[in-house]
């Protein structure tokens, strides 16, 4: 007999989200569940698009080549939601939908210069620094405005959003505030009616905190622990931290 334990979690992540909407008073299908896969295989990812799940999300350019070759794109769509390095942008341009850490106009402006060559758009998210916390990458919430709108002149770019990734704290009033900050910057956003700029995804919450970024208005939450189980690695790990040099 098969072991369902993928479909499982993925059953128990979905009664999560639809509590925590109840809770909220928001519409559950307001919030779209990203996978995040970073080291997960591709015959477990096989195992939640078989369940229904459409979006992945990869941290690691290297990860996302392999998985894309044995996994395809017929029933996944793929999302960028690591730090991207400026001389990866050809290759992660090849294989996902949607980048979620555009965070400098160094990135963008490379982004866009390779889009225009081959006539192409892309669906972008600003990433937002909320902790301040110096390890993590994302523009600081100060300078998110600015950014924005220098990111409009390009106009391969479609902004759909922002993302931020909460502080990794025990204090729930720690998380929230992060949550709220993006909101907030969301809110600034639509005030400033930038051209061609959409705000509809925020992009926020993880496994231990997706409860509270639903109540502080996330549409979409990125889960890998919950459904695939442990790692073995820390998170700082796959999602870039700064330990070491960046090219921005």
């Amino acid at each position: 007999m098969k072991n369902l334990w993928i479909e499982d979690n993925l059953k128990q992540v979905k009664e999560r989200i639809y509590a925590a909407c109840q809770s909220a008073g928001r519409n559950p299908e307001e919030v779209k569940l990203l996978l995040a896969t970073k080291t997960v295989a591709a015959e477990k990812i096989n195992r939640a698009i078989d369940a229904g799940e459409t979006l992945i999300g990869e941290n690691k350019v290297q990860e996302l080549q392999q998985k894309y070759s044995l996994i395809g794109n017929d029933k996944a769509n793929w999302h960028f939601i690591g730090h991207l390095q400026t001389n990866k942008v050809k290759e992660v341009l090849k294989y996902v939908t949607c980048i979620h850490s555009v965070d400098r106009l160094k990135l963008g402006k490379k982004i866009h210069n390779y889009l225009s060559k081959e006539n192409k758009k892309m669906d972008i998210l600003v990433q937002i620094n909320t902790s301040y916390e110096e390890s993590k990458f994302g523009v600081s919430p100060e300078d998110a405005l600015s950014l924005i709108e220098q990111l409009t002149e390009l106009d391969t770019l479609r902004i759909k959003g922002l993302m931020t990734i909460g502080k990794l704290s025990a204090d729930e009033r720690v998380v929230r505030k992060c949550f709220r900050l993006l909101k907030s910057i969301q809110q600034q956003v639509i005030e400033q009616n930038y051209p061609g700029v959409e705000m509809g995804v925020l992009s926020m919450g993880m496994s231990g905190d997706l409860e509270v970024a639903i109540e502080e208005g996330a549409t979409m939450i990125r889960v890998g622990t919950a459904i695939f189980g442990e790692r073995m690695y820390p998170d700082s790990y796959y999602w870039n931290e700064q330990t070491t040099v960046s090219d921005s």
